[in-house]
């Protein structure tokens, strides 16, 4: 075998320039992943400690930095297979940027700011440096790199920048950044979807997009284990054990909805529309499912008798509604299933709609039976299309 060969060595190919390329995801992505189950975690618990609009305003601004962080590394990774000597390294450094990034979350708010946004800021020039790579080796992919490097480079300016101005000037700022750093991939014409070299490999993607979910999802047992145990399992009733066990059922549908109905699954076509709506939606889902998680965590601090926690309850509600919904919005972005034949809109609208009763009634009942109001919403979206499917296919 050549030295070029050698995935070692090997320069970053485009998929397109290969006979076959794999889908599966490779093992430096997946370590990447790894710093994110921290990130998540502490931006949970960020969440749970500022249950305010304010605090509601950052959890949401900083997850969406973070999934961008990961989700236009993986969008390189998918156009470029890229794992030689050198990926790595660079890999590695990016993995450095969000061990600071993760570090500041508790403080993002205060002094944890600056941190955060200088290691987003270097994120971003590093993901320049591999798009700067692949346009060495890639003739065909040359323009297309090129535009992403000047926009990598230009958006990691802006964000460093906002380490230094006063707050809250700061904040609207890295806010606005973030905005532009979308517009160029959803503007026809401008878009950098217009270069038919930008095109990922579907099938990665949508492997990476249920990996996270996995990911976001787990934290959710993390986060009922961590509370219980700080409290101490000795400490709590039995309805609080039960409680407990609801909320570990609960994240566990949550996947199995998830990837029943939509997870792995390819977009039904390749329009900007289309892809726009598959990236957006994951991302709201993954917001919703984080603040469920959240949410969750209080089934081990109530008993059966004394309502909810009304601020938990709170985005235990919209959050489900959110999830639901962005579910539906998948269903109908990607490549068709058996499984939607049977979970069709009117279950999904029925989620929400309980959801958000849910969130009407809570402070007025007892905690267990807004459990059973919330786990109507939720434990509907799979027993109705399981029945509907037994029924259907058992005449067959």
């Amino acid at each position: 075998m050549a030295l070029e060969d050698h995935p070692m060595w090997r320069k970053p190919q485009h998929h397109h320039d290969l006979e076959q390329a794999n889908n599966h995801v490779h093992w430096v992505e997946l370590f990447y992943d790894l710093i994110h189950v921290v990130t998540i975690f502490l931006l949970g618990n960020y969440l749970s400690q500022h249950l305010d609009v304010q605090g509601f305003l950052f959890f949401c601004g900083v997850f969406i930095a973070l999934w961008y962080a990961w989700g236009e590394l993986s969008i390189f990774n998918s156009i470029f297979v890229s794992t030689d000597f050198w990926h790595r390294l660079i890999m590695s450094g990016m993995i450095c940027t969000l061990m600071f990034m993760a570090a500041a979350i508790p403080a993002i708010d205060g002094n944890g700011w600056a941190f955060f946004v200088i290691g987003f800021a270097v994120n971003r020039a590093m993901l320049a440096l591999l798009y700067f790579r692949a346009m060495c080796t890639n003739e065909s992919a040359r323009a297309m790199c090129q535009e992403q490097i000047r926009n990598m480079m230009v958006f990691a300016v802006f964000f460093a920048t906002t380490a230094f101005l006063p707050k809250p000037y700061s904040y609207w700022v890295f806010a606005a950044t973030m905005v532009a750093t979308q517009i160029i991939y959803m503007i026809p014409r401008v878009s950098v979807l217009r270069f038919e070299k930008f095109e990922p490999r579907f099938g990665h993607m949508a492997e990476r997009f249920a990996l996270l979910t996995l990911i976001v999802l787990g934290e959710g047992f993390f986060k009922l284990v961590v509370t219980l145990s700080d409290i101490g399992i000795y400490n709590v009733t039995p309805d609080v054990l039960v409680n407990f066990l609801i909320g570990g059922i609960a994240i566990f549908v949550m996947c199995w909805i998830y990837f029943d109905f939509v997870g792995h699954g390819k977009t039904k076509d390749n329009k900007l529309p289309t892809l726009v709506k598959w990236w957006l939606a994951h991302l709201v889902m993954m917001i919703s499912a984080t603040m469920v998680a959240v949410a969750l965590s209080a089934e081990v601090k109530v008993g059966f008798w004394e309502p909810y926690p009304a601020k938990y309850a709170t985005i235990g509600c919209f959050g489900l509604a959110g999830y639901i919904a962005m579910l539906w919005l998948l269903s109908n972005v990607i490549e068709h299933r058996v499984a939607t034949d049977y979970g069709r809109w009117d279950v999904r609208v029925f989620g929400i709609v309980v959801a958000i009763f849910c969130f009407l009634v809570v402070d007025y009942v007892p905690a267990l039976v807004g459990n059973i109001i919330w786990g109507t919403a939720l434990f509907s979206q799979i027993v109705v299309p399981l029945t509907r499917g037994w029924i259907a296919l058992r005449k067959e």
